[in-house]
Order: C-alpha cells, then structure tokens, then sequence
C-alpha cells in the first residue's frame, strides 16, 4: 500500500504538533515551546509587537494611547514581560525627566512577520468564522445541549 502526499503532509503535521505538545507520555516541564507561546500569545502582548512594529522607537505614554483598552500597569508587565523574552528594547536616556523609549529587536521583528502572516489569515477568513459564530448561535437559541465548559 502507498503512501500518499496527503497522508505524507497530515504525518508530518502531527509530528510538528507532538513536538509543540510534547505528547501526553512525557513531562509537562518538557515543552518551553508552549511557555513561550502562553508569554507572547495573549491579546495585549500581540498588539504591543504590531504596534512597535509600526514606528521604530516609541515612548511609553504614545505606546499605551495607541492601544485601546490596556491600563498602564499591564502595558508595564507586557513591556517588560517582551523585553526579559528578547523581543523588545527599552531604552532610557538620562535626561530630566527620564525618556524611555521602546523598539522591537530583531528577534521582535521576526516575531512580528509571524502575525501579520496570522492576521492576513484571519483576513481572508473572517467572513467564514463569522458564519460559524452566527451558526453556533443559532444552535444555543435552537435548545441544543451546550458544550461543557
């Protein structure tokens, strides 16, 4: 029996699956894989990179009015977060009052190509995910027994 390109390309997905869940077999403390995407992957870390990514340097204070919605204590912990990752520069210049200036490193930039590519994703498909929000909807409104949480 032959193998196919399709079976060959689902094989190597799982394997590239397994090695990002380190398969239930070995310890959890195994995967920094899934540490580092739990440290960059939530909402204000994401839109920190793509904003860094629109300007070279940018202050604190233009940084925290360009992202709706993150309070100055967690646009702190994000910044410092994506600096200790190697993601983000942080820049101090002894004047008085102190300027700080922000800026994505080249591991940032990289970081950022990967997003826009996942935005652009989230582009072409926005209309079929929005389709399948309505229909799931439309299932709790229709009395189907909800998915346990």
């Amino acid at each position: 029996m032959e193998v196919t390109i399709v079976e060959n390309q689902r094989l190597e997905i799982q394997k590239k699956i397994d090695k990002v869940l380190c398969g239930k077999a070995e310890a959890e403390p195994c995967c920094p894989i899934k540490d580092i995407l739990a440290r960059f992957g939530d909402k204000w870390s994401i839109y920190t990179i793509l904003t860094l990514g629109k300007q070279e340097k940018v202050r604190f204070n233009e940084l925290k009015s360009q992202i709706t919605g993150v309070s100055q204590r967690m646009l702190t912990v994000t910044l410092r977060s994506l600096e200790e990752d190697g993601l983000v520069s942080r820049t101090v210049y002894p004047e008085i009052p102190p300027r700080v200036e922000y800026s994505l490193t080249p591991l940032g930039q990289g970081l950022l190509l990967q997003l826009l590519q996942l935005a652009d994703w989230a582009k072409l498909n926005i209309g079929q995910i929005l389709e399948a929000r309505e229909r799931y909807a439309q299932k709790g409104k229709s009395g189907h027994a909800e998915l346990p949480a």
